[in-house]
């Protein structure tokens, strides 16, 4: 990296024009400076030569600097860029000021001495180092200095620090292919000149996962690393799988049994389903870069950690035991050879055990060894396997005497007729087919090393669909030649010939060349050749016996090799991604290809493991299982992605098509349960179990997976088709836009919303913030996707709404007519109690009770919580740490979140914002847990545990509803919604209603009646006869004395002077207002006194909210009214709806 090379900031003068080779004509250059010139000032620096190659259209230039580091210097340059105090100008933002060149003799000195430079005109990929300790740990990132950016300046002949674009922009990481480079944020672009431009972190969704994060360190030194082609990587890989060693030992028996037709539909099934997969992947491979982990990468990146997770598991695993499947294949086939030469060491299980122990560690050696080994050896393989394929063919055209007793007798249409149709000897259809199809599987050996791939865009379509399709015509063409010229029984005996008298008698194909093999059927002893008995047949055809054992050798050993190396790869990407934690010591790579040395460890472990039981014919099904799970799952991640209709899914392979890859799916699940019934299930129980593990566990990743596009896309969808739809009563919800202001602020208020909204109702957490001269709107989306972090972390099912402001009445008439979304939009205004109402500016309850009339307006329902102690603990340090609702540091990206008081006047705080509130004072998610905090003093101690009180399980207690007036049945809905809830079950509901003494249980029994109808069980009802007695006299005295300071005393000052008072002054409180509302003052003095001698107890009540005609009751003996009426009380909530009915006893 280039030294900095930025200057001091020059005068205006020094900066007025460009050197002579940046301006095409000395005449045109501008006379004085734009803000452009003075703001970003250039300094000529050559290009880096890592991205030399990416040509600006517009650039004439055809030669770049040669570099061999990330940028060179070029010439000294004269002038006050060659000045070194400039440490402390690119420190100050994320990119360099540096300045442009001097047009007094220096420009020219620097023109003359910087000719050779061409690519200076080019200059569109100057690049400056940074860290972004935000976003990514301090990992170091390259920035894209477009401040030193000759090409951007110039941009279409104008001065311009925008940029046009460019691939390097929308890089994730700085690893695989090429420089992360960050375009000028908006804030640059946009932001007045005088502000200082802040700090951007990713996009959102670019931020990097550990995982990514490490690649970018893995791959950052690049040099040597091994890149495999499209034939090395995956086509040869595939073939090799795909041809197992079904292919020489077990074809020509499943065409004895089958027949020619019914073979040649059992390789068409299952290439219809490997081909519908093949398709299915090249879509997600093409659809962006494709990194490490194959089939688990491809279902992880579009279905989600979730599917991902657990497949990949289950994937990586039977891989590991396909090698020892191979092994033992492979060893079984060496036995069978030292068999023939009496060369036995102990006895076939243990001589098949030492063979494979012995096989797996050279297998081992040649992958630790590295890719480029592992390469080799495939081709090697690969070549032995094809010779011996051909040699087969060229076999069955060289018809042999000594031959034609075991069977063979050439190309004959009378044997092909004869063995077209099917003989199952205790075989069926689909159970010839589960042999047969482990044989097809093996199309994502290539994908599987898709980290090791030069293009895996192009090489694994092409490579897959290629191999699938030669090893298709291979298949079928073993299949016909075999029916066309062996027999299905053959005793091996030269005597079985016909004699000419019997020829009449003899039916079968064989009569014509003059054998009779009809005994082989009679006999209970079975013949030991032909289709039917003879694994080994195609030996037999062949022209050289022997390159029939090689193939079947290479066959066996490289299936075994690609799968020792696919699973320890798949294992170490889904190590690490981090979704199982107790794995993550997989994920570490070694070497410079990054090689999971610990991955093969492990696997030759599981695979010694397998091939020490030696017995494999329970094992077998089960893997052939998981692969099907990981193709029914690849087909389905292509319908789902595309049934989402994400902007995101855009392959640019196109011949796909998303219900053939669900028909694929459901094809694979099929097969899953054709092959074997009990591995299916015991597979699905897997998958699900790990999905089940995932999804509770909930990774800290974000892929953008197909999931999350279906859930938008339905959500969308789903609130449209509700917006067509007329509310009805039985559907009502309380939908609680609640003025917490930061959520963390007021948990008892939140709490209890929550406990009655969640799974019911939808909840706005309103934040107004006021005060502020010039709003910063990024902080606020910064915050708001802070706090709604904060809410998930706590569980807390709602939305938080910032607004800014003029003033809170202001902000909550925003909130009341935007906030929501078609039918979800809030319909009840929840406020916390002001309970410092008397101490401050009067100015603060006008605008808290217009809030209140404000919400009537909007046809809201209202509610308001007291709790005597408070609601407001955001001046308590460190609260969140004594909160058990605390969030956990562990998984945040943003750790801290402080909340700066002075800058917020939330409606429902404890008393109006101080200036002099510092931010140690604000509530913060401390990521430092053993941080002092001062010891809290009483008052403060009973809030905190007060704010706390609806998380706990209430207990045997009551919930005392005062339902005095009829608002719609609002005020009984929420406490039934309440002790519906876990928390709140053995809590019993009691009705207290108004009445006259002498019609008590005539009202006693309508409202009995009335809540059984609306099926609401309750414990008591009780009818308060003397509810307009008086108040006693100390009561009313002591409201008189609350009100003094707040009356206008009008008839002590002319009218004129009063008239002047009440304007400037409008929640001052009248005499004639005051004898107007003579009779409801008193009610709610009595209420007071009769709530202290019923509810004193009571865990909450709900009480219906007294109403205020608007612009008759001032505010403050509004405020006045609900002081007295809910003082000194538990916790109370005071209810009005909005008159409509929100219960109805109809069906």
């Amino acid at each position: 990296m280039s030294a900095p090379s930025s200057a001091p900031s020059a005068p205006a003068e020094s900066a007025a024009t460009e050197t002579d080779f940046l301006a095409p004509d000395p005449a045109l250059r501008p006379a004085g400076p734009t803000p452009s010139q003075s703001r970003f000032q250039v300094d000529l620096v050559a290009e880096a030569a890592g991205a030399a190659d990416d040509k600006s259209p517009s650039s004439d230039a055809s030669t770049t600097v040669p570099s061999s580091d990330k940028a060179t210097p070029t010439a000294p340059l004269d002038g006050p860029s060659a000045d070194p105090g400039v440490g402390g100008e690119e420190a100050k933002g994320r990119f360099r000021v540096v300045n442009f060149a001097d047009p007094s003799g220096a420009g020219s000195a620097a023109s003359s001495e910087a000719a050779p430079v061409e690519g200076l005109q080019n200059g569109d990929t100057v690049m400056s180092e940074t860290s972004l300790h935000s976003s990514t740990g301090g990992q170091h990132h390259y920035h894209y200095d477009t401040h030193t950016n000759t090409y951007y300046l110039r941009t279409f002949g104008h001065n311009t620090i925008d940029a046009v674009p460019n691939i390097d922009f929308y890089r994730q990481t700085a690893a695989p292919l090429g420089e992360k480079l960050i375009r000028p944020t908006l804030s640059e672009l946009h932001d007045e000149l005088d502000k200082e431009p802040f700090e951007d972190g990713f996009a959102n969704g670019d931020e990097l996962t550990p995982a990514e994060e490490a690649a970018a360190k893995e791959s950052a030194d690049s040099k040597g690393v091994v890149k495999f082609g499209w034939i090395k990587g995956v086509l040869v890989r595939c073939m090799l799988n795909i041809w197992g060693v079904m292919l020489f030992i077990r074809m020509s028996w499943i065409v004895g049994q089958a027949g020619i037709a019914l073979a040649c539909l059992i390789v068409v099934m299952a290439t219809v389903v490997t081909t519908i997969t093949g398709l299915s992947t090249s879509a997600i491979a093409t659809n962006g870069f494709v990194r490490g982990g194959g089939a688990y990468y491809l279902i992880s990146r579009s279905l989600g950690p979730e599917f991902g997770g657990s497949i990949g598991l289950i994937f990586a695993f039977a891989n590991a035991v396909a090698v020892a499947m191979y092994v033992v294949g492979f060893a079984e086939t060496v036995v069978e050879l030292l068999q023939s030469v009496d060369a036995i060491m102990t006895d076939n299980i243990n001589d098949i055990r030492i063979i494979g122990t012995i096989t797996v560690i050279l297998l081992l050696g040649i992958s630790v060894a590295g890719m480029e080994w592992e390469a080799k050896a495939q081709i090697f393989l690969l070549v032995v396997l094809i010779t011996a394929i051909i040699n087969y063919f060229i076999g069955t055209f060289i018809r042999v005497e000594s031959k034609e007793s075991k069977g063979f007798f050439g190309y004959d249409a009378s044997i092909m007729w004869e063995n077209m149709g099917p003989e199952f000897r205790g075989e069926t259809f689909f159970s010839v087919f589960a042999i047969f199809f482990p044989a097809a599987t093996g199309i994502l050996a290539g994908a599987n090393i898709s980290g090791d791939l030069a293009d895996p865009q192009l090489a694994i379509p092409r490579g897959t669909l290629l191999a699938i399709l030669i090893t298709g015509i291979v298949y079928l063409g073993v299949a016909v030649s075999t029916g066309s010229c062996i027999v299905r029984d053959a005793s091996g005996n030269v005597n079985d010939t016909v004699s000419s008298q019997l020829l009449a008698n003899c039916t079968s194909a064989a009569c014509n060349f003059g054998y009779d093999f009809s005994a082989c059927r009679i006999s209970e002893e079975p013949c030991r050749y032909g289709l039917h008995n003879d694994f080994q047949v195609m030996s037999v055809v062949s022209g050289f016996g022997p390159i029939i054992t090689a193939g079947i050798f290479s066959a066996t050993l490289s299936s075994a090799l690609a799968s020792l190396v696919s699973a320890p790869k798949v294992f170490q990407a889904l190590c690490k991604d981090n979704i199982y934690p107790g794995l993550s010591m997989f994920a570490k790579g070694y070497g410079k290809n990054n090689e999971p040395l610990r991955g093969y460890i492990l696997t030759f472990g599981i695979a010694l493991a397998f091939i020490l039981i030696a017995e494999l014919n329970i094992i077998a099904p089960i893997i052939s299982n998981f692969f099907l799970a990981s193709y029914a799952l690849i087909n389905f991640s292509v319908f789902h992605a595309s049934l989402a209709n994400s902007p995101g899914w855009r392959p640019s392979f196109k011949y796909y098509n998303m219900w053939v890859s669900l028909a694929g799916a459901i094809l694979c699940c099929v097969v899953m349960f054709v092959i074997n019934w009990w591995a299916a299930l015991l597979t699905n129980v897997i998958v699900m179990g790990l999905f089940i593990y995932v999804s509770y566990k909930k990774p800290d990743v974000n892929w953008g997976s197909s999931t999350q596009a279906l859930t938008y896309h339905q959500a969308l969808t789903h609130t449209l088709q509700l917006s067509g739809v007329e509310d009805h009563i039985k559907n009502f919800r309380p939908q609680c836009l609640v003025m917490t202001g930061y959520p963390n602020s007021r948990p008892a208020i939140l709490d209890l919303v929550h406990t009655f909204t969640k799974n019911v109702g939808l909840m706005i957490c309103g934040h107004v913030r006021t005060g502020y001269r010039r709003p910063n709107f990024k902080d606020l989306a910064t915050d708001q996707a802070r706090y709604q972090r904060w809410l998930l972390k706590n569980e807390t099912k709602a939305f938080y709404t910032p607004v800014f402001a003029e003033d809170m009445r202001q902000g909550t008439q925003y909130l009341l007519q935007a906030a929501g979304l078609g039918r979800l939009k809030p319909n009840t205004l929840v406020l916390g109690f002001k309970n410092d109402w008397r101490d401050g500016d009067m100015m603060n309850v006008e605008t808290y009770i217009s809030m209140i009339h404000d919400a009537f307006d909007f046809q809201f329902g209202a509610v308001i919580l007291r709790l005597k102690e408070g609601l407001d603990v955001s001046h308590i340090q460190g609260q969140d740490e004594l909160l058990s609702s605390q969030e956990k540091s562990s998984g945040m990206k943003d750790v801290i979140v402080s909340i700066d008081t002075s800058k917020d006047s939330d409606a429902d705080s404890s008393k109006p914002s101080s200036k002099a509130t510092s931010l140690q004072n604000s509530p913060a998610i401390q990521k430092d847990k053993k941080s002092p905090t001062v010891p809290l003093n009483v008052s403060d101690q009973r809030l905190l545990e007060a704010s706390q009180q609806f998380q706990k399980k209430q207990g045997k207690g009551t919930v005392d509803v005062w339902w005095l007036f009829d608002d719609g049945g609002l005020t009984l809905l929420i406490p039934y919604l309440l002790t519906n809830k876990k928390r709140w079950k053995d809590c019993k509901i009691r009705v207290f209603i108004g009445g006259k003494i002498n019609r008590i249980d005539h009202d006693r029994r309508a409202m009995a009646t009335l809540l059984s109808k609306f099926r609401i069980d309750f414990s008591d009802i009780t009818v308060l006869g003397d509810i307009n007695t008086k108040p006693k006299k100390e009561h009313t005295a002591a409201f008189e004395e609350l009100i003094e300071p707040y009356r206008l005393k009008e008839d002590d000052m002319e009218q004129e002077a009063a008239e002047r008072l009440k304007n400037s002054e409008p929640w001052r409180i009248t005499d004639n207002e005051l004898e107007l509302y003579r009779a409801k003052t008193n009610r709610q003095i009595r209420l007071n006194e009769l709530l202290k001698e019923h509810s004193s107890t009571a865990n909450l009540i709900v009480m219906s909210l007294p109403l205020a005609r608007k612009g008759a009751v001032s505010s403050a003996l509004y405020m006045a009214w609900l002081e007295v009426l809910s003082k000194d009380l538990p916790p109370i909530l005071l209810v009005r709806g909005n008159h409509q009915s929100v219960l109805t006893f109809y069906s």
